[in-house]
């Protein structure tokens, strides 16, 4: 069996952060296979390049983060959607919409991506959601790496 990397659609709408994106993502093995500047050209997107996973932003110009993750969420329940934003008071919304996670983006460099984005290869297969939003806890996490702590919602887990 041969290794497929993880497939990501990065949308956010700004340029700079987008291509810091890309190369982060690509430089931890991961293939992007698409960018978007807006919720309605990510919702084209997904639906273009059917991605493993979306790096989505709370803020767009045409949309907002979060109503795009419940659709994204509630037509694919084994999509891996992982909100950002420059805004940490943000974080409070991901478990609403079916993300994997929160992360401020300032935060992404030193994210551990690939556990957050982890695929669970039999339910993944099945269709199925794997076994809720992150693992370890059950919810959305918020990832602050500059703390021992891991934050769902607002306990530490």
């Amino acid at each position: 069996m041969s290794f497929r990397p993880q497939r990501v659609l990065i949308v956010d709408d700004h340029a700079g952060f987008r291509a810091a994106a890309r190369a982060l993502f690509e430089h931890r093995g991961f293939a992007v296979v698409a960018e978007a500047g807006g919720a309605k050209a990510g919702l084209e997107a997904v639906e273009a390049v059917a991605p493993d996973a979306v790096v989505l932003d709370v803020d767009l110009p045409d949309g907002n983060g979060i109503d795009v993750c419940r659709t994204l969420t509630e037509a694919n329940r084994a999509l891996m959607v992982l909100l950002v934003s420059a805004d940490a008071r943000h974080s409070r919304w991901a478990s609403d919409c079916g993300a994997v996670a929160f992360l401020p983006k300032m935060r992404l460099g030193t994210a551990d991506l690939a556990g957050l984005l982890r695929r669970e290869p039999t339910s993944a297969a099945a269709g199925a959601r794997p076994t809720g939003p992150h693992p370890a806890s059950g919810s959305p996490v918020e990832v602050d790496t500059l703390s021992p702590a891991v934050l769902s919602g607002s306990r530490a887990v």
